[in-house]
């Protein structure tokens, strides 16, 4: 195991500690959520924990249920007592850019309908800027891909259409739309670029979360940091 690994294992270990009997949670997605999952499923058998999850992708899903944690929709718990999720960088102020997974959507909606946001990171993930080396994410529908193509092109970023490894074709979301992922270089004003890509019809979501996080734990190469608002 790398020390990255190990760093994001961590995180999870500490990150899961938050989780109480009786709590109706999110799951989030990725490698470090992974790590999580696993240890919810340690505690739920060994310590004979109730919790129900709502997860934000079917990979999540397929992961939770494997690891027997008792699922959920919002629709019977339009609102959770905490969320557990990845992020792809993190600022000093805990403001994040997700979405290289591709479950940004559902991880917003999660992530709002929640009381808190914990956040789990290696240290690497750690950034003084949002976009700073970092594409963003944004969830597009297919129908109105070069509209919104043209329109980021205008507010000065560069978009590239998100393609499967395999190189069949565009990534296509659990919601069934695809991903532009875009160099904005360092953005000065995330809030406000939120704003204004939402504003283009055909934008379903963007990677930005802004002023959701809670708190972050950090995995280092001998410790795990923990970062609050």
């Amino acid at each position: 195991m790398s020390w990255r690994e190990d760093a994001k294992k961590r995180a999870a270990l500490e990150a899961v500690k938050n989780i109480e009997d009786g709590f109706v949670i999110g799951l989030g997605s990725g490698s470090t959520v992974a790590y999580a999952i696993s240890e919810i499923g340690r505690r739920i058998k060994e310590e004979n924990l109730r919790i129900l999850g709502v997860p934000t992708s079917y990979k999540t899903f397929l992961l939770a249920v494997e690891c027997g944690i008792p699922l959920t929709t919002l629709n019977e718990h339009p609102e959770l007592d905490l969320d557990i999720d990845g992020a792809d960088q993190v600022d000093k102020e805990l403001n994040l850019i997700k979405g290289m997974g591709g479950a940004l959507t559902r991880e917003k909606i999660v992530a709002s309908a929640s009381k808190a946001l914990i956040i789990i990171v290696d240290e690497t993930k750690l950034t003084t800027s949002l976009g700073k080396d970092q594409p963003l994410p944004v969830e597009v529908l297919p129908f109105a891909l070069p509209l919104v193509m043209d329109k980021i092109k205008r507010m000065g970023g560069k978009p590239k259409l998100r393609e499967r490894k395999d190189g069949s074709g565009p990534y296509v979301t659990d919601n069934g739309n695809f991903i532009l992922d875009v160099d904005f270089d360092i953005i000065k004003e995330p809030r406000s670029l939120d704003a204004d890509l939402k504003r283009i019809p055909g934008v379903i979501e963007t990677g930005l979360f802004i002023g959701m996080a809670e708190k972050a734990y950090v995995g280092t190469k001998t410790d795990v940091k923990i970062l609050k608002k």
